[in-house]
């Protein structure tokens, strides 16, 4: 795909990695995630601290009157928290289809078994899960991976048990195994822009190999370009 150019920083990614902005119809720049508004947009490829620095030093105001071309413009003082909200709602449904479609399995019982049989593609842990609960699962699936003694491990996400109960309309979600390699990518793909949006991929993740990361859902993220 065409790369994208972001707009603080100047850097290029393939669009997957960014986040647009468009202006709504009242003259608004609000997210859009999907990049699916009409009209023209503006690229962020920086975490959400950075975005809110260069919201407050009017930075950001610049580069969005170049990238969108007029002086009529009005930038949400919670931006910031509006993009995050936006990304993790994104994510949630993603984690919400894919389990209506079988593709992954909750309960610590089932997805031990899964994990040990090599049946597991990706690993989530809710922000509240117990840390032993998260090291068993973990272990279990680097047995199935045949990967004992390397930093193979889930992601633990940005959010507790509560909402991805809510997303998957299921009872005290915890641990989430996705089964299906094609729905571990395009959940790893939300969730990767998502943590990095927010500044909370974990160190774990970071320091394992390329393929690993892809296999848990965290890829690599990089920053971009605009319209």
């Amino acid at each position: 795909m065409t790369e994208r150019r972001c707009i603080l920083s100047g850097d290029r990614a393939a669009p997957e990695h960014l986040v647009r902005l468009a202006l709504a119809p009242d003259g608004a720049v609000m997210p859009d995630v999907r990049a699916k508004a009409p009209g023209r947009g503006a690229w962020i490829g920086v975490p959400r601290a950075a975005l809110e620095k260069a919201l407050g030093n009017g930075k950001l105001k610049a580069a969005l009157a170049r990238a969108f071309k007029t002086g009529e413009i009005v930038i949400p003082a919670d931006l910031g928290g509006l993009v995050e909200s936006a990304l993790e709602r994104q994510a949630m449904e993603r984690l919400g289809l894919e389990a209506r479609a079988s593709n992954l399995i909750t309960g610590s019982e089932k997805i031990d078994v899964a994990a040990r049989r090599g049946q597991v593609s990706m690993l989530l842990h809710a922000a509240d899960a117990a840390p032993d609960g998260r090291r068993k699962l973990d272990q279990a699936w680097r047995v199935g991976e045949e990967a004992e003694g390397q930093e193979l491990a889930g992601m633990v996400l940005p959010v507790g048990r509560e909402p991805l109960s809510q997303a998957l309309g299921r009872e005290n979600v915890v641990h989430i195994a996705v089964t299906n390699p094609g729905a571990a990518e395009r959940i790893g793909a939300l969730l990767s822009r998502w943590q990095s949006y927010a500044g909370c991929a974990n160190s774990a993740a970071e320091e394992r190999s390329p393929e690993a990361r892809v296999r848990a859902g965290t890829a690599d993220m990089s920053i971009g370009h605009d319209d």
